[in-house]
Parts: structure tokens; sequence; C-alpha cells
């Protein structure tokens, strides 16, 4: 599962479609990628004291919420794009939010594994 094999991937990863998703996300480093790691750091401001840092974490909060819900809807109408012009007819149902959510997912952690790294063209 984790090399991507079809026979072994789960009903929700089989197929052309979700394979040219997920080339597509893994093809490119994105802003969404690095949402995990941000989030821990704004955890930990959460425990300091100070009033300024405790006015400004929502609002870093929501602005990267904002971002990453731009940036999905971007990346989700581009793949649904990308899948009907280069596979036409494959059902394209649901491409958009697992491309997103793919995109969400720390790089090192995705199942099945980027077969494409950041740069090279799919």
């Amino acid at each position: 599962m984790r090399r991507g094999e079809e026979w072994a991937l789960p009903a929700r990863d089989r197929g052309r479609v979700r394979a040219l998703a997920r080339d597509y996300v893994d093809s490119r480093r994105r802003i969404s990628e690095f949402y995990m790691y941000g989030l821990v750091v704004l955890m930990g401001l959460l425990f300091v004291r100070s009033t300024a840092v405790q006015a400004t974490v929502p609002l870093v909060v929501m602005g990267a919420v904002v971002i990453m819900l731009a940036e999905g809807m971007l990346i989700g109408r581009r793949v649904r794009s990308l899948a009907e012009q280069r596979l036409p007819g494959e059902p394209t149902r649901g491409i958009r939010l697992y491309s997103a959510m793919r995109a969400l997912q720390i790089r090192q952690l995705r199942v099945p594994k980027p077969r494409i790294k950041p740069g090279d063209g799919f």
C-alpha cells in the first residue's frame, strides 16, 4: 500500500483519476503542506501568558484556515479540470476533496508514498 500498488490500495485510492490527483499534488511544494507544523507552533503559543500573543493567535489561525480553504479549492478545481482533460469519461466524483486533503498531509506521512519529487513534471 505504501508503494502505491493498485491491488493493495483501499477503494478510496484506486483508479487512474486518483493517481493523477496524487501526482499533481505531490509535484509541487504547497503552503498547505506546512499547515500541520504551523499548527503545532500555534498550539504552543496558546500557553504564553501575554495578552498580545493571545489576541494575535486566533487571528493567525483564522488566516491559516482561510488560506488552506482557498488553496484546497484551487487545487481541487485544477485537478478536476486536468482529469477531465487527460482522462475523459473517467468519473471525477470526490476528486476535489481527495486532492485537497492530500495536500494538507505532511509529505513524509502520505499514503501511498509520493511517486514524484517536488519540481518534477507529472
